[in-house]
């Protein structure tokens, strides 16, 4: 694996472990966080993804646009789509006042980056 690439992987697992142990706190998990670290382990794994693939990509956090630029190599992610969407647009908005996550919600984006997690992964030959 590239080492840019690398990096990349580091900082999603960082988010992946502080995602997990914010939702398993108890006094009271920050759902709004959960989501935004949610948001942010997948869009790492789809910018490491691209990396590791030589293909260049803006700075955005829009995971649907980033997934488009995967999709050439990776045709089979199409079945994030929706998931995508949905993510970009909690992970982000909860980090403002007028929206806040709930248990589903943050239950849901933990799902959705397990799925890309573990598929990036395994793209990449890493153990889940």
């Amino acid at each position: 694996m590239k080492p840019a690439a690398s990096e990349w992987v580091a900082k999603a697992e960082g988010d992946f472990a502080s995602l997990q142990r914010e939702f398993a706190a108890t006094n009271p998990p920050n759902h709004d966080l959960v989501c935004f670290l949610s948001q942010q382990c997948s869009e790492k794994d789809l910018k490491c993804r691209l990396i590791e693939a030589g293909i260049g990509f803006p700075k955005t956090h829009d995971l649907a646009a980033l997934l488009d630029l995967v999709l050439p190599i990776e045709p089979t992610w199409v079945t994030f789509r929706a998931d995508l969407d949905w993510l970009t647009d909690l992970g982000i908005e909860v980090r403002y006042p007028g929206l806040f996550a709930g248990s589903d919600d943050a239950q849901r984006a933990i799902c959705i980056a397990r799925s890309v997690r573990s598929t990036a992964r395994a793209a990449f030959g890493l153990p889940l």
